[in-house]
């Protein structure tokens, strides 16, 4: 069962560091070179620079991360809490549906375990890179830098709300989510939260690779201890706030060769296809299973692919549950970029031929005759309740298969996992 626990976090001091908003960063896997630039010169201390370091003279980023954490420890940019608390985090947003929302969650520390019914279920595939990566970073910080998002069944947040006050700290994000942090330390608040999780079931929306590397990095030092913890932020299933949104699939490498030929005989002998506007390319919200929008740089006009019938995807995937033979992005891996166009599992892993856009705009303008990309596949939101039974059977879907939305920021606290 999980073991959730209030954490002695290692957070900035506001009044020395500055403005929450210069301090903040998105989740390491998301920034490239650029953004990586912009957040640093809104504050040399912003959180990018421990997360995703890099050495200015060139030697090791790891020890470089090290050093920094420490440095800012001695001139009181970081604080250590002595006494152990629960961070509460609000986050209102626009979706990328256009919609306000307003998601809830508390900001502690989870013991590690295996996954498996009762404990922790992973819903997505992961990659060693990464992992090795993270594991790095961790050993040489001795903290988790950035949380994982997980969800749980309950209403945690209602045991804990009672007990806050004025906000400890709030920031706005380029995408205009305003986050807003509470600090909860009173014990009677405490307790109901961990009582309430003792029994709960963690599903994994976002950090699946920082979860693996807590387990390593558990395993490898062995015994108790703060080690045996990792850092999360826990969203109830049943928040209203709680959304995933599409990730679209652009492919390339067809300039040149017989693959649009072979990409349109493919569509047009499994699904049915209907002509429509660019205005309704995206098909979330539309019914049934395997419903894709579609365009090309060849035609440049928008279709909607309707599956046909499943017959052929349960023969393509025997031993799999019914909710995983019915995700719109397994159907697409196995009809598509598997049997039609002669893809291997690890060309989906590695991103050979592939990429991938979070919103209608995005894959629109990504696609051109003398671009990396050439064709786009719309997809719909992967439901919660389909991500939890796909889990539940003990399967991790396709890559990018959810948009959870909005991320959560890293640099809010910093749980320190010794030894």
């Amino acid at each position: 069962m999980a073991e959730v626990k209030p954490l002695n976090a290692l957070h900035y001091d506001l009044g020395r560091a500055g403005s929450l908003s210069d301090l903040l960063a998105p989740p390491y896997d998301v920034i490239g070179p650029r953004e990586r630039r912009q957040l640093l010169t809104r504050s040399p201390h912003n959180a990018v620079e421990l997360d995703l370091p890099e050495d200015p003279a060139g030697g090791d980023r790891y020890r470089h991360a090290a050093r920094t954490l420490e440095a800012w420890r001695a001139e009181g940019v970081l604080v250590a809490d002595e006494e152990p608390s629960i961070w509460a985090l609000e986050q209102s947003y626009s979706g990328p549906d256009g919609r306000g929302y307003v998601r809830r969650g508390l900001l502690a520390r989870v013991g590690v375990s295996e996954y498996g019914p009762g404990l922790v279920r992973p819903h997505e595939r992961t990659q060693p890179g990464p992992k090795q990566d993270r594991l790095d970073l961790t050993r040489a910080t001795r903290h988790n830098l950035s949380p994982i998002f997980s969800l749980h069944p309950g209403d945690a947040w209602g045991l804990i709300e009672p007990a806050l006050g004025e906000p400890w700290g709030e920031a706005s994000d380029d995408d205009g989510t305003r986050n807003r942090v509470w600090r909860v330390d009173e014990p009677r608040a405490l307790d109901a939260v961990r009582a309430s999780l003792a029994g709960a079931e963690l599903l994994i929306a976002d950090g699946h690779h920082r979860y693996e590397t807590a387990r390593a990095y558990a395993d490898e030092f062995g015994g108790d201890g703060d080690h045996r913890y990792t850092l999360m932020c826990l969203v109830s299933l049943d928040d209203p706030g709680l959304t995933v949104f599409g990730y679209h699939r652009l492919l390339g490498g067809f300039a040149g060769t017989g693959r649009p030929q072979v990409l349109a005989e493919a569509l047009r002998e499994h699904f049915e296809i209907e002509e429509v506007g660019e205005d309704d390319l995206d098909p979330a919200g539309a019914p049934g299973v395997g419903v894709f929008g579609y365009i090309d740089s060849h035609l440049r006009r928008g279709f909607r692919l309707r599956l046909k019938e499943t017959k052929l995807v349960d023969g393509l995937l025997p031993g799999r549950s019914e909710a995983y033979r019915r995700l719109d992005a397994a159907i697409l891996e196995e009809l598509v970029l598997k049997r039609a166009l002669g893809m291997s599992a690890e060309d989906v892993e590695r991103k050979r031929g592939i990429g991938y856009a979070k919103s209608a705009a995005e894959a629109l303008g990504a696609i051109g005759d003398e671009g990396e990309h050439q064709v786009a596949f719309l997809l719909r939101p992967t439901p919660v309740e389909q991500v939890r039974e796909v889990a539940a059977a003990g399967e991790t879907m396709p890559p990018k298969s959810t948009f959870f939305y909005p991320k959560v920021p890293t640099g809010i606290v910093f749980n320190p996992v010794g030894p």
